[in-house]
């Protein structure tokens, strides 16, 4: 199977390799993840996991919360994944951390609920309130 996307880091200390497509590409508007990347909104790609190698150093993991985790370079602090307990064998890729993001445009916007009100994006996308629909809600 050809390598289908790559990315990492800032500082180059962590990379990997995907070799498949998508489950989903996304926006998340949701408070945990504008905290934890320090950006109004946070793109995504959803890959199953196995799909995924990391090279190098692999990210340094922080539980967001009881069954969440989020990657980041331990050296630079680039936001790199998530994972979660409730999306088992799947893993969240930043968009920003691809080599090439504009070949993954995201297909909707979640979490929309609570999406900052000074930030309009005329896009025409569809919008969830909250999870997408393929994704189950946390228990």
């Amino acid at each position: 199977m050809s390598i289908a996307y790559e990315g990492g880091c800032q500082c180059g200390a962590v990379r990997y390799r995907v070799q498949g497509e998508p489950t989903m590409v996304a926006l998340c508007h949701c408070t945990m993840c504008r905290r934890a990347t320090g950006a109004p909104a946070v793109g995504w790609a959803m890959f199953d996991a196995d799909l995924v190698e990391f090279m190098h150093d692999r990210p340094a993991e922080y539980a967001s919360s009881p069954d969440a985790r989020r990657g980041f370079c331990a050296r630079c602090g680039t936001s790199l994944s998530f994972t979660a307990d409730y999306l088992p064998g799947l893993i969240d890729l930043t968009l920003g951390s691809l080599d090439e993001p504009a070949r993954l445009p995201p297909q909707f916007h979640y979490w929309e609920a609570e999406r900052l009100p000074w930030l309009g994006i005329a896009d025409g996308l569809p919008r969830h309130r909250e999870f997408p629909p393929m994704a189950p809600e946390p228990a």
